[in-house]
């Protein structure tokens, strides 16, 4: 009840204080610039910049879905049913906050006030120029070690990265957690278990990728004939 007074008060002072940002009738002959999906979609629209367009626009909206149905089946702590604690469940608290403010409330907040014409990264204190033109040769993970990522070499070392990065991330855990005979692995199961880190390992891509473009303009680490990641 106080959650739903609070987000009542917040949602009235912003519909007064603010005004809806309501533009003039679209224009068949002129395209916006940017083109900006509404606020909602804004951080698909952002993962676009990062990933391949079938990435970015099916496989990881479909894993989020799955990932929030699959939840009442991965959590086996019966702590927390019917009253609020964060001790007892800290790390389910941290790591859901982490996946909805920072991989999706932060993208869309970057999609709203950092992106401007051309898609560019604007500061909120800078003008949006319609004439700034940004140079940026994106190059693909293999590139970085001078192999063609459409080669056969390639695609055999970005592979073994996208393994070594699933395979390792899943096993070594499941190892670790088995030789200190931790409770929790065995009421979860090898099963459950190897969903909850895949999507997590998935989760966890996300913000590493964004640092490999942004640091070292990195735009695929694995080129496929069919998909790139």
């Amino acid at each position: 009840m106080l959650a739903t007074l609070v987000v009542i008060a917040v949602l009235i002072i912003w519909s007064v204080v603010l005004d809806a940002p309501l533009e003039e009738h679209s224009n068949p002959a002129l395209t916006p610039n940017p083109a900006k999906a509404p606020w909602y979609f804004l951080g698909l629209q952002e993962m676009l910049v990062y990933f391949d367009p079938w990435i970015a626009g099916v496989v990881i909206p479909g894993l989020i879905i799955f990932g929030l149905m699959a939840i009442p089946y991965l959590d086996i702590n019966p702590k927390g049913n019917g009253y609020y604690t964060f001790s007892e469940r800290k790390y389910s608290i941290i790591t859901y906050c982490f996946g909805f403010l920072i991989l999706w409330i932060f993208l869309i907040a970057i999609g709203v006030f950092a992106r401007g014409p051309g898609w560019l990264w604007f500061w909120p204190w800078e003008e949006w120029d319609h004439s700034k033109i940004v140079y940026q040769y994106n190059v693909d993970l293999t590139q970085l070690i001078g192999i063609q990522s459409r080669s056969l070499l390639g695609f055999i070392i970005g592979g073994i990265v996208m393994f070594l990065y699933f395979g390792l991330g899943i096993i070594l855990p499941y190892y670790y957690l088995k030789k200190r005979k931790i409770e929790f692995l065995k009421k979860l199961g090898i099963t459950r278990y190897a969903i909850l880190i895949f999507l997590f390992l998935t989760m966890i891509g996300l913000p590493i990728k964004i640092i490999l473009n942004l640091t070292l303009n990195v735009k695929y680490i694995w080129v496929t004939p069919w998909f790139n990641i």
